[in-house]
């Protein structure tokens, strides 16, 4: 494994109290041992969560179809027969 750069490390400070800012470091002793891990895999763990809720998990598209795109995907899609019900969400 190559030696870490001090570029690659970062400087942790634990909360005095927990908030919605921070925890203490009994708490994250705690929630690393509730899930079996040490405490820096629990802040990963915790930075992955939260980047998979804050941060788009797709690349950007171009925005909205255009009217053109949207009358060349109806053309191709073709007519859709609504003359009978296949299934229900709803019991009859």
């Amino acid at each position: 494994m190559p030696a870490k750069r001090p570029s690659d490390q970062l400087a942790f400070r634990y909360r005095p109290a927990d908030s919605v800012a921070g925890v203490t470091r009994s708490t994250a002793q705690r929630l690393a041992k509730a899930l079996g891990v040490d405490e820096t895999q629990a802040i990963h763990l915790a930075l992955h969560e939260m980047a998979v809720r804050v941060l788009p998990q797709y690349e950007a598209d171009n925005g909205p179809l255009t009217e053109t795109q949207l009358r060349q995907i109806r053309k191709l899609a073709g007519k859709v027969d609504t003359s009978h019900v296949r299934s229900s969400l709803f019991d009859t």
